[in-house]
């Protein structure tokens, strides 16, 4: 691992977003700013603990041997093997800022990409059920930077599966001032990125699980399920299957 000595050295921590989109900040914003005693909250609360043990079980919530600066406030502790523990409640409050973020959009335009092969899948299954534009395949450089390419494309929003495998899309979105939502590990460092959804972004298990309830999230707020139940789909199938799983 040779970064993690210039990881662990860099300065001291700051805050996580680094440009802020408006949209962004506002929803992170009236999110905290909601009631907590109401009947409605308590039914919400409930229901979230429920959703909480059962997505532990994917690993969704394991980081890695090494944290940098932007995600120590995602962390709660480290584990007796070593990795350090992503905090579960700020994930999912994070998956649905994101998703009332991108269901304010014009679906076709959020851009959603992975270098990770156990990305793939739930990538292809959430633009499949949401209708976002899935990046398929190696990143062309200047896909969003160079009209002039036969894939240019001027998203609205993108969406990384992690900063660091897919750092081509993050810096050419940066540039072309488009907000960045990615799903970082503990190591991750997230300078550019606009909104942090702190997960196990390596397992595939873990992955499918972020990328279904993200979608599930972004199609309750289209309009197009009404309630969790409504989604008949399940993690299972946004999860990468291996070869020998393969019929």
């Amino acid at each position: 691992m040779s970064d993690e000595n210039e990881i662990q050295n860099m300065p001291v921590e700051t805050d996580v977003e680094h440009k802020g989109s408006e949209q962004i900040t506002d929803d992170m914003t009236s999110e905290q700013s909601i009631p907590t005693e109401s009947k409605e909250d308590m039914d919400y609360s409930q229901d979230s603990n429920n959703l909480e043990k059962m997505i532990l079980s994917t690993g969704i919530r394991v980081g890695t041997p090494v944290k940098t600066k932007y995600m120590i406030p995602f962390i709660v502790r480290a584990n007796p093997e070593g990795l350090y523990i992503l905090d579960i409640s700020k994930t999912l409050s994070r998956i649905d800022v994101a998703a009332k973020f991108i269901g304010r959009s014009n679906i076709a335009r959020v851009a959603v990409t992975s270098a990770r092969e156990y990305g793939k899948t739930p990538v292809e299954k959430f633009c499949e059920f949401t209708g976002a534009t899935g990046i398929f395949g190696r990143f062309m450089p200047g896909t969003f930077t160079n009209p002039s390419l036969p894939r240019y494309m001027e998203p609205e929003i993108v969406i990384v599966t992690d900063p660091q495998a897919d750092q081509q899309a993050v810096m050419e979105a940066t540039r072309a001032g488009v907000p960045v939502i990615a799903i970082s590990n503990s190591d991750n460092v997230t300078s550019k990125v606009d909104l942090i959804i702190p997960a196990n972004n390596r397992g595939r298990k873990a992955l499918a699980t972020v990328y279904w309830l993200l979608a599930r999230e972004v199609l309750k707020k289209q309009g197009t399920i009404k309630s969790d139940s409504d989604m008949k789909v399940s993690i299972d199938d946004f999860e990468t299957k291996l070869v020998e799983e393969l019929p």
